[in-house]
């Protein structure tokens, strides 16, 4: 297989597209992010890398909390909205129903199959663009007509996905096999 050098490029495909929460002033904001991804499973924690002017990071930094809510495809358009559009210019605390779990400065968004409410473990600046947001997840909510076997099922919810290359929101593949099955019966072919 022939490969082409792309630069030093964040490539790891597909990307949720995740809606990223925080009161701000005591409001409601959200912003749109894809540099999203689960860094410890016990305690859960997630991280979020963010540019430090976005309006929501300054929620993140005044309650040491945020929200991480994972739209479907059919709230794209709802889900480019808040991700284009700054809080410090438009008012987006009527974009979606908001409600409130466990730590009360968190604002999680009912239309999303799946939310998560975090309290700030860490933030660190890398000398880069973005601010390293470290999460421990304080509470997760699904709703109920998303599951099965009492599990967030992806068939159901149909989780929005970016690819940052192209710029572009997609859907869910094909199923391709079970998980920590698959392989079991792969053979190492020797020469």
């Amino acid at each position: 297989m022939q490969k082409k050098t792309l630069g030093s490029k964040p490539f790891v495909y597909p990307m949720p597209a995740s809606i990223v929460g925080a009161d701000v002033d005591k409001k409601p904001n959200f912003m749109t992010i894809a540099y999203c991804g689960v860094v410890n499973n016990g305690p859960a924690m997630v991280a979020i890398g963010s540019n430090p002017k976005h309006h929501t990071m300054n929620g993140i930094k005044e309650n040491n909390t945020f929200s991480v809510n994972i739209p479907s495809e059919e709230l794209v358009e709802k889900t480019d909205f808040v991700g284009t559009y700054s809080g410090k210019n438009i008012d987006k605390s009527e974009v979606f129903e908001v409600f409130y779990g466990k730590l009360k400065t968190a604002p999680l968004i009912k239309e999303c199959p799946i939310n998560m409410e975090c309290k700030v473990v860490k933030m660190m600046d890398l000398g880069g663009s973005d601010t390293i947001v470290i999460g421990e997840v304080v509470e997760s909510y699904c709703a109920k007509e998303h599951m099965t076997n009492g599990q967030p099922d992806i068939t159901k919810f149909k989780p929005l996905l970016y690819t940052t290359g192209d710029k572009k929101y997609w859907g869910i593949g094909k199923f391709c096999g079970d998980a920590w099955n698959i392989g079991n019966n792969y053979k190492i072919k020797k020469d």
